[in-house]
């Protein structure tokens, strides 16, 4: 059948770059940088989760993004540990689809979360008296189904095309399923790249005018405003912003990589991919857990308490 043909073909992974010399020095590396995503986010969003006064849209959505980070993350890193112990670096191309489908679904709720922030950060600071009638909990609930439904939707037809691709190269030039994936077609098909396009405009690029348009009226708003309104205004835009510089960042850089030419030296290749696990799943609990105030106070009663009973005991 189809499936088992899928199943049956494996492609290799030749990102790796001195496996034999490193591999038990990348795996504690990234097992450590992997725990550290899940525990600084998942900590995150039990504070929000536990606290009453932070059951807020506002922090209801940062939450939401935070979960978002970790399934991000769990959609490479534990492929990535198993990979760093294993003598061949193999997928099977099913599982290398549902990689891709999972890492650019899981990417565009982001992009949406963001824009759904910004659109909660503008009617807040700049229709507050509107506030209250219009982030009700049923309009709450509807945007975080709809960040997180309709990316896998679009992704969905992606991905049927790409398993239903022809395949003649089986290897992959890097270390997990990206848009590299179709370096391993035979031909892409136009239906293909009008699709891809049509997916990154809609779940990427349009949330992210979006986000930057209603912070740019927020920021304009502010400036003709007295300072205590700019205050308010820096205080709960500024690390929703630092956390959309830093997806921007690295979406860019996914792109960059899957259209870099071959001739590029494997080790530069190597750091460059790594990078897009490292930086920004970290990133979003520093910068929530720093700058959002609420969350910075619960954050340290919790850790004062815990270092306080480990001292008591």
């Amino acid at each position: 059948t189809f499936m088992d043909e899928l199943n049956d073909t494996h492609i290799t992974l030749r990102g790796y770059v001195e496996m034999e010399k490193y591999k038990y020095l990348y795996f504690t590396v990234m097992l450590l940088v992997y725990v550290s995503i899940v525990c600084s986010n998942a900590t995150i969003v039990y504070l929000i989760w536990t606290h009453k006064n932070l059951h807020e849209p506002m922090y209801i959505f940062i939450g939401a993004l935070l979960f978002n980070c970790v399934i991000y993350s769990s959609t490479f890193y534990p492929k990535l540990l198993t990979d760093f112990l294993s003598e061949k670096q193999v997928i099977p191309y099913s599982g290398c689809v549902f990689q891709f489908f999972m890492f650019y679904s899981v990417g565009g709720s982001e992009f949406l979360l963001l824009a759904v922030m910004a659109f909660d950060r503008y009617v807040s600071i700049c229709k507050p008296l509107r506030y209250s009638t219009i982030m009700r909990k049923t309009t709450v609930k509807c945007l975080l189904v709809f960040a997180w439904l309709f990316p896998p939707c679009q992704l969905a037809v992606q991905a049927v095309l790409c398993a239903k691709a022809k395949i003649c190269n089986l290897n992959l030039e890097g270390i997990f399923c990206n848009n590299a994936i179709y370096t391993v077609h035979c031909v892409r098909s136009r239906t293909a790249t009008i699709v891809g396009l049509a997916v990154l405009l809609d779940v990427a690029v349009l949330p992210m005018l979006f986000t930057v348009f209603t912070y740019a009226k927020i920021f304009i708003m502010a400036y003709q405003s007295n300072k205590t309104f700019q205050r308010k205004a820096a205080e709960t835009c500024i690390p929703h912003l630092l956390v959309l510089i830093s997806f921007s960042y690295l979406c860019a850089y996914d792109v960059i990589i899957a259209r870099v030419e071959s001739d590029l030296p494997k080790a530069a290749r190597f750091v460059m991919m790594l990078q897009l696990f490292l930086y920004h799943p970290l990133l979003n609990p520093i910068i929530y857990g720093l700058k959002m105030k609420e969350i910075s106070k619960h954050l340290k009663r919790l850790f004062c308490s815990n270092y306080r009973n480990m001292f008591l005991k």
